[in-house]
């Protein structure tokens, strides 16, 4: 039998959305892969979402002619869609239609996706951050996306039950670190460019090395926390999150190993074939262990 139109039309969403992480990410798009078809459709719709509202922040719409204000005015709209879609079920957007039909089946709500906008927001007004407003900018921007996927896991076969509390620290730990790391190797496009300072008392345009090994500790301290909660997801979900985890523990890896200075000039990425040898590791372990785990 054919497909309703509304399924139909969710399909195509939702395939719309799968282009938008292929096109911008290929850790978490290899990371994705790893995971059963239903589970990366959620992942897929949930970072199509997030990643429209950063880019607009980020530039593509300044680049379209956008001034603040407007940018400003097409976050407001998205939101207001967003909500009215989790709301009924239906957008005439796409990538809205994709994550509110991920919203509406895997417990996402406002509660989540109402930080993550007030964290869009401040990007176009904050240039420098405080301990306490980087804390809030970092929940709001990368915490709250670690807990929405891990909604979608928790509905995953084989997900442990009795351990949401640890398993929401976790999710919250590594989307701190996710978004720590590419604070740091964002320094040139955020500081120079952009001109924002995300991380206190650190000028971009002054950046040493004595400033970078602390950045470094704190990230590795948030991977580290974030490790024990691997072991809890569903086998599925262990190996896509285990990939993404030993993905930007390899990227750390170069960033401490980069004078940071060079930081100022230069985008430091893990290569193909780096990538492709931390993914084989993951298969032959198994769902059991968490890459770079003892």
């Amino acid at each position: 039998m054919p497909l309703d139109p509304l399924e139909r039309y969710s399909e195509a969403a939702s395939r719309s959305a799968g282009v938008v992480i292929s096109r911008y990410s290929t850790s978490f798009g290899m990371a994705c892969r790893l995971l059963g078809a239903a589970a990366r459709r959620d992942v897929e719709n949930i970072y199509a979402l997030v990643r429209v509202a950063d880019e607009a922040v980020d530039g593509a719409a300044a680049a379209a002619g956008l001034d603040a204000a407007a940018v400003g005015e097409q976050l407001d709209r998205l939101e207001r869609e967003a909500e009215s879609a989790m709301a009924s079920g239906y957008s005439t957007n796409m990538v809205v239609h994709a994550f509110a039909r991920t919203a509406r089946e895997r417990g996402i709500g406002t509660d989540l996706t109402r930080p993550f906008f007030a964290s869009m927001r401040a990007d176009l007004s904050v240039t420098a951050h405080s301990d306490a407003s980087l804390q809030e900018y970092i929940y709001g921007s990368a915490e709250v996306v670690g807990l929405m996927c891990l909604r979608v896991f928790q509905t995953m076969p084989g997900a442990v039950r009795g351990h949401d509390a640890e398993l929401a620290a976790a999710a919250r730990r590594l989307g701190a670190a996710f978004q720590k790391v590419n604070f740091l190797r964002d320094l040139a496009a955020d500081g120079l460019e952009l001109g924002r300072s995300y991380f206190p008392g650190a000028d971009p345009s002054r950046f040493d090395d004595a400033t970078k090994t602390l950045l470094i500790a704190d990230i590795r301290e948030d991977l580290a926390a974030a490790r024990g909660g691997i072991r809890l997801l569903a086998p599925g979900a262990r190996r896509a999150v285990s990939l993404a985890h030993g993905l930007f523990e390899a990227l750390v890896d170069r960033l401490e190993r980069v004078p940071a200075e060079q930081l100022l000039t230069r985008r430091v990425r893990v290569a193909a074939p780096e990538k492709a040898a931390i993914a084989l590791r993951v298969l032959v372990r198994g769902p059991g262990h968490a890459e770079g785990a003892a």
